[in-house]
């Protein structure tokens, strides 16, 4: 039996969402992720002597904290680490 004009369309279509799902999302304006696998990362830390450590901080604090990482144009785990030791002395 052979198959309406739509129904062929239709397969097709079904075949082409199929190839988009599995080509993935291309990388944004061409750069890759440095580490792509959270284990390297992970690895990466762990070689570096870090450790990860979450806490709750109320909002306020923590826009100071942004405000205060972007003018001295530093990342938020050294602000963070330098904070925390001038604090422990």
């Amino acid at each position: 039996m052979s198959m309406k004009k739509t129904d062929l369309e239709k397969n097709k279509m079904i075949k082409t969402a199929g190839l988009m799902k599995a080509i993935g999302i291309p990388d944004r304006f061409g750069k890759g992720n440095i580490v792509s696998d959270r284990k390297e990362q992970r690895k990466l830390d762990q070689a570096a002597g870090l450790t990860s450590f979450a806490c709750k901080l109320p909002t306020d604090l923590i826009t100071a904290l942004h405000a205060a990482a972007d003018k001295r144009s530093v990342n938020m785990n050294d602000l963070v680490a330098e904070l925390l030791k001038k604090g422990l002395k």
